[in-house]
């Protein structure tokens, strides 16, 4: 057999192997997709359906909710994605230790709050920052504060303990990520910076991180694409209502469609407005990247 018609049936096997998947895909992920950018240029539901032209949008702009559910969620992202992604770059780098025991153990440790239950971490952490949880009783054991903190009735510490639960809950995820880019580092460079006299400091800024920028890269899209649609961790803090002062996109967005009156093309017109800063913001995070 000739090698041109080999690496045709290859192809065509390799085609074949993956067209389920894409079937899938292109039936529950893109088709949506675009539907929901038609629908969100309609008004009503059902059979009822109105062309609007661009009213959705333009009523964004003009919906004070809208405004603070986008406010708060750059809130989080400001503040929230540095922290984490620092604790990840740390912890990886005392987990890549060779000197480390029982690493295994640590490394599971510092991944298990990924795999924890959603509801578990809500009951966990509501109790921890309840008027009468271990977090008050520590403060006013220890004299910082005089009376119990609303911590989760408070318009600002609410969204510290938004804060608090995702950094806790995915700074293992980005470890890994940062534990497998250090893993891919050969020993030799750092022998060879050793020779030449750099200090471990230097190590780390002249060598660890330059070869990790296409990790610290995807990990920094990953975390703002799902801090931008973040939805479980205020729902869970909130048992389910709706606080203003935590309320994300997605939880706006759930509301509109399935909690108050269905809005359906306005929720779509919403939706797409979190695409629109994913897109534009992972946009500017690689061209950051390719000029550092």
């Amino acid at each position: 057999m000739k090698p041109l018609q080999l690496e045709k049936k290859y192809a065509l096997w390799g085609w074949l192997f993956i067209a389920p998947a894409t079937i899938l895909i292109a039936c529950f992920s893109f088709l949506p997709m675009f539907q929901a950018a038609g629908l969100s240029f309609y008004s009503g539901i059902a059979n009822n359906l109105r062309f609007n032209g661009g009213r959705n949008y333009l009523r964004l702009l003009q919906d004070n909710q809208f405004k603070k559910s986008v406010a708060n969620v750059f809130t989080y992202l400001i503040f929230q994605v540095p922290i984490m992604l620092v604790s990840a770059l740390i912890l990886a780098s005392i987990l890549n230790s060779k000197k480390l025991p029982g690493k295994e153990f640590f490394r599971t440790l510092v991944f298990l709050p990924v795999a924890t239950s959603l509801v578990a971490t809500g009951i966990i952490f509501r109790s921890l920052f309840s008027l009468d949880g271990f977090v008050n009783f520590l403060f006013t054991s220890l004299k910082i504060v005089d009376e119990p903190v609303k911590w989760l009735a408070d318009p600002i510490l609410i969204k510290v303990v938004v804060i608090i639960v995702i950094t806790w809950r995915w700074t293992g995820y980005n470890t890994i990520f940062y534990l497998a880019g250090f893993q891919n580092i050969s020993s030799e460079v750092y022998e060879a910076a050793t020779i030449d006299g750099a200090g471990p400091v230097q190590q780390f800024f002249r060598i660890t991180l330059p070869l990790l920028k296409p990790v610290i890269i995807l990990t920094t899209i990953m975390s703002t694409n799902g801090t931008l649609q973040i939805f479980d961790e205020p729902r869970v803090l909130t048992t389910g209502t709706t606080n203003i002062n935590s309320q994300s996109i997605s939880q706006y967005i759930y509301n509109l469609s399935f909690v108050n009156n269905p809005q359906f093309g306005y929720a779509a017109a919403a939706s797409y407005t979190i695409l629109f800063m994913v897109a534009i913001l992972s946009l500017i995070q690689i061209k950051i990247g390719d000029r550092s």
